[in-house]
């Protein structure tokens, strides 16, 4: 049986090297699970959670040019429940973060950080949040020393 695109199949690690793991597919054929596909969580170093000799279940995500590309996390079946955690809003679905009040104080203080709608912390929705609040601090910035600056006139000897 030749193995296809989407298929879940069993085998066994044959070796790990540092961007991966090679697993034996049987019939000849191996494939390469990569160290992003191996869990849903970071994976810092594959030894930690795979060794050689281990049986794994694996879906084929590629075969090109007799490379054959697998995936451990996406073999497991996942509840239904955990595919739709975004709660259900009128916003778009880029927006993830609620907007912050605007509080004008004098002290120079700074607010509160922003916490996702939600409580999904994924890269993606903390980094627009941190460039969107960085811009603003810059912008802030700059109107607040555009009128320290001297303004009209040369400089004084």
């Amino acid at each position: 049986m030749a193995v296809e695109v989407g298929a879940k199949v069993s085998g066994k690690v044959t070796g790990i090297t540092n961007f991966g793991a090679f697993v034996d597919l049987g019939e000849g054929q191996t494939g390469l699970v990569h160290i992003s596909e191996v869990s849903d969580e970071y994976v810092k170093d594959i030894h930690d959670v795979l060794k050689v000799g281990d049986v794994v279940t694996v879906k084929v995500m590629s075969i090109k040019d007799g490379k054959v590309g697998l995936s451990i996390r996406k073999a497991v079946d996942k509840p239904q429940a955990e595919h739709t955690s975004r709660p259900s809003s009128n916003r778009p679905s880029g927006d993830h973060f609620q907007k912050p009040r605007r509080e004008f104080n004098n002290g120079g203080g700074s607010r509160a950080p922003r916490k996702p709608v939600g409580g999904k912390d994924d890269f993606d929705s903390l980094m627009s949040g941190y460039l969107k609040e960085s811009e603003e601090r810059l912008s802030s910035l700059r109107r607040n020393t555009e009128g320290k600056r001297g303004g009209r006139g040369g400089r004084r000897s």
